[in-house]
């Protein structure tokens, strides 16, 4: 008779002892990915967290910039409203000594017997009005505003002779330019 061996057991014995060795490995893998797979998620938020509290940082920066900046265009706006304050103290101190000249200039050139009743005077053009004893005196005056270092262009609008106490006299209106001076120049008049 023949033995028989039976190794059935033998057999499942081993392949329990595969599956729980499998099964040991495929649970440890598990673990291991699960381990991975946090240490990954903790990396990346600290990554995150990291760059979060940078760029908070550059915006708080930014906003200390921008305020700044702020500031400057304020500083500036100031500079040029001052700047623009002096350069109308400037111009009104310039303004003050021209209508002293013009003044001076306009009794230099005067003639004798011409009687001014009104002055206007517009950017650079002044309008005379007055009196004169005859017509040619009145283009003396014209004749002496034009050789004038202030002024020029004498233009007669209107001239009419009347009848005033005994005497004809001569009412007269005329516009002339004023001569804007270069800085050094002087006017002394004759």
């Amino acid at each position: 008779m023949t033995t028989r061996l039976n190794l059935l057991p033998w057999r499942e014995m081993r392949r329990r002892e595969q599956d729980r060795q499998l099964l040991t490995i495929a649970v440890g893998a598990w673990l291991l990915m699960g381990v991975i797979v946090f240490y990954a998620h903790v990396h990346v938020s600290a990554l995150i967290e990291a760059q979060n509290k940078r760029n908070e940082f550059l915006n708080q920066e930014i906003a200390k910039v921008n305020k700044q900046i702020k500031e400057i265009a304020d500083i500036k706006k100031q500079r040029q409203a001052l700047i623009a304050r002096m350069n109308v103290i400037y111009q009104l101190q310039g303004d003050r000594i021209r209508v002293v000249r013009i003044f001076d200039e306009l009794v230099r050139k005067l003639p004798e017997g011409v009687y001014l009743t009104s002055l206007k005077h517009a950017a650079n053009n002044t309008s005379l009005k007055g009196i004169a004893q005859s017509n040619a005196r009145v283009s003396a005056l014209m004749r002496n505003l034009d050789s004038s270092d202030w002024f020029a262009e004498p233009n007669l609008e209107v001239i009419n002779v009347q009848q005033k106490g005994g005497d004809r006299v001569s009412q007269f209106s005329l516009k002339v330019k004023q001569v804007t001076k270069q800085k050094g120049e002087t006017g002394t008049g004759s």
